[in-house]
């Protein structure tokens, strides 16, 4: 019998980046395990990082380049394969502009690092204004935010959980989601860790998720109303003179408490359904704490002022002093600093054709991408390039979608699998499995709540014609160029770029640790940095290096906040969850993480299932402005009366998907529900949180 090796690397799946000890035998996962040397995850390990080795062996994985001919799939040659693409697309161009070619790519682009260094190498080519990926569709308002606050959209404070005695979190679930923007592996411990040193821990959520369930304190808000929420809390530090002053250098302190008096606990309250007396309680509360923080995601910026949201929630840790401070919201300083390498940004220097959206960083919100496929007229777009993304179960109205895709000239998909949106595709490029490719965390790192670092070495060897995800862009590029004729710069292997980033970083050349990749891999179990530290002043990238508390743009906001309209009484409006065992769309193939109880139902409070005349576990109909699904109700109590929750990336068995597995399972797709319509207008990040719903029987 041959021999045993073990390896270690992170687990690059979600945003905790675990350690894993892994072991092998003739190129067979043996066992995949939590590693109890690494210190940033020590030895935690979720059920996705076991399933590694599914994807490594599903048969419905993708090895080679398949070419779509009628409705069969035919497998073609790399070199064909590129030179079909730059062929299609150069000649769209041609005949449209380079507008009629457009991009969309998937939230797996950030965990590859092979798609973060070289993607653009080829998509950069195209020249098209029409760029659209899932971070409109999830956190574009933290990057907005932090533009306009900090200067740069990376620069990003982070809750330094190990050392705060009052976590507050609104639209967040880390015990589903191992935290996000928060880079926060063993956040089950972390958090009782807070609790266990006196300190204290509050969620507010329209569920009382998991998070909330082990909470001190958890208090339900209405969908979509978190920003009433933080502006009573806000008013509420001003009005009682809670605040402290902070040691950064800041513009705008008066007139962020202008702009704020109106929204008092009194006026919130009815709105967000949380009692005045109960937000002016949780203010005095983490105002009183030593050191507290406010931290807020998705739940909370996916709504319809989600921009909003996330300067109240950065404004309530400036103005009681815990911005920038131990066990406050601390930014990291990453050993690749991709805000010292990368510029901070740009907002709204062009629009979408169709509806006017503003671009953010040079990409389009996704919910006017379908649109801009069926709208006919000048710039109308044509061909697409997905990139490890799913649109159709990931954006709102995917049936709106659907629509959109059946109807391009040519689609190019990069991705494993013939999902939902690639069935659509003339051509899908598949890359290498995740433990065939060595991998550094560029993203992942500037999020997490220590400084760290490590290069992940390749587990098992790259297969016989296979290419990796940065060589497939390279081919692309090259035959694309090659096509127009245009002039190619010489590029590198990633690691090359890495070891670049590491020697220019902190901690590199002009440091005592004087980092290289080379000194990198002699830590396998990755190299600790030290802990989160007050490092804000020095990294500001706004004008005149000062912390901006009242951009122009969010306070013109506020009159759009102020007219809004509730739901009225008895309407139930739809919101989303996460679990462990589930990631966006894309992991419902795997027998290890969609075993167990059933997970895809639709949870309804008891009161409203009996006002309604429904039963547990019956079958019901949903209905939305733009579609209907038929799914399983479930009584909870854990859900606030006149609200409903669907996990969305549920919805699989459809014509011409080859997902064996995931095609068995139960469910409905919620973005069949979610509306392209319902936008945080300020931003253009879709509302998926607080739809509108109608719900009957079957």
């Amino acid at each position: 019998m041959s021999e045993t090796t073990q390896h270690h690397r992170a687990c690059h799946l979600c945003e905790a980046i675990c350690g894993l000890t892994i072991e092998t035998r003739d190129e067979q996962i043996v066992s995949i395990k939590g590693d109890a040397q690494d210190s940033f995850s020590r030895g935690h390990i979720c059920p996705k990082a076991v399933a590694l080795q599914d994807i490594q062996n599903d048969p419905d994985r993708l090895r080679h380049p398949m070419r779509r001919v009628g409705n069969e799939w035919q497998a073609i040659e790399w070199d064909e394969a590129f030179a079909l693409v730059a062929e299609r697309l150069a000649e769209i161009r041609e005949r449209h502009g380079n507008n009629a070619v457009a991009v969309y790519q998937g939230n797996p682009s950030v965990h590859n690092y092979g798609l973060m260094t070289h993607s653009n190498y080829f998509l950069g080519q195209l020249k098209t204004r029409n760029r659209f990926s899932a971070t409109s569709v999830d956190q574009l308002p933290h990057h907005l935010t932090s533009l306009m606050m900090y200067g740069h959209g990376l620069l990003i404070p982070i809750p330094d959980i190990d050392h705060t005695d009052f976590m507050l979190i609104l639209g967040g679930n880390p015990l589903a989601s191992n935290g996000s923007i928060m880079t926060v592996p063993d956040v089950e411990k972390r958090l009782k860790a807070v609790q266990a040193r006196g300190g204290k821990l509050v969620v507010v959520d329209p569920r009382r998720s998991e998070t909330a369930a082990i909470a001190d304190q958890h208090v339900f808000v209405r969908p979509g109303e978190d920003a009433a929420l933080l502006f009573g809390l806000l008013n509420t530090l001003f009005d009682e003179g809670l605040t402290r002053a902070s040691h950064l250098p800041v513009e705008g302190l008066d007139e962020l408490r202008a702009a704020v008096a109106p929204f008092t606990a009194e006026a919130m309250g009815p709105r967000c359904g949380v009692p005045a007396g109960q937000i002016r309680q949780l203010a005095r509360a983490f105002a009183a704490a030593d050191k507290a923080v406010c931290y807020g995601r998705m739940g909370v910026s996916t709504q319809a002022f989600g921009t909003l949201c996330q300067w109240l929630v950065q404004s309530i840790n400036l103005v009681t002093g815990n911005l920038d401070r131990v066990g406050g919201a601390l930014c990291t300083e990453p050993a690749v600093d991709l805000v010292a390498n990368t510029s901070g940004g740009h907002f709204n220097r062009w629009q979408s054709r169709v509806s006017g959206l503003p671009e953010y960083g040079g990409e389009l919100p996704v919910s006017a991408l379908a649109e801009e496929m069926l709208t006919e007229g000048e710039g109308q777009i044509r061909a697409l390039v997905t990139v490890a993304g799913n649109p159709v179960l990931s954006t709102p109205n995917g049936r709106k979608m659907e629509q959109a895709l059946d109807g391009l000239e040519f689609m190019l998909s990069v991705d494993f699998y013939i999902n939902e949106t690639t069935r659509y595709a003339d051509l899908i490029l598949p890359p290498t499995a995740p433990l065939e490719h060595d991998h550094y965390d560029t993203t992942f790192n500037v999020f997490a709540v220590r400084n760290v670092t490590r290069f992940n070495k390749p587990v098992l060897r790259k297969p016989a014609g296979a290419l990796h995800d940065w060589e497939i862009f390279v081919g692309l590029a090259r035959a694309f160029a090659a096509r127009v004729d245009a002039e190619l710069k010489p590029t590198m292997a990633p690691e090359k770029m890495i070891d670049r980033g590491l020697r220019a970083g902190p901690y590199g050349e002009k440091s005592e640790l004087n980092l290289t990749l080379s000194k990198l891999r002699d830590y396998p179990h990755g190299l600790d940095l030290g802990a989160l530290k007050s490092n804000l002043a020095s990294r500001l990238k706004t004008e005149g290096q000062r912390v901006q508390a009242a951009p122009s743009l969010f306070l013109g906001d506020l009159q759009r906040f102020a007219a809004a309209t509730s739901v009225p009484a008895g309407q139930l409006v739809l919101i989303g969850r996460r679990h462990v065992r589930s990631n966006n769309s894309w992991m419902h193939n795997y027998h290890r993480l969609v075993k167990g109880k059933p997970r895809h139902q639709l949870l309804m409070n008891p009161a409203d299932l009996s006002r309604l005349g429904l039963l547990d576990g019956q079958r019901v109909r949903v209905r939305s402005r733009v579609g209907m699904i038929e799914v399983e109700v479930a009584t909870s109590d854990e859900m606030m009366p006149g609200v409903v929750s669907l996990p969305h990336g549920w919805g699989h068995g459809r014509p011409g998907v080859q997902l064996e597995i995931a095609n068995r399972q139960p469910g409905a797709s919620a973005n069949d529900l979610t509306d392209e319509r319902q936008l945080d207008a300020l931003s253009g990040n879709a509302a998926l949180n607080g739809v509108p719903v109608e719900v009957e029987a079957a």
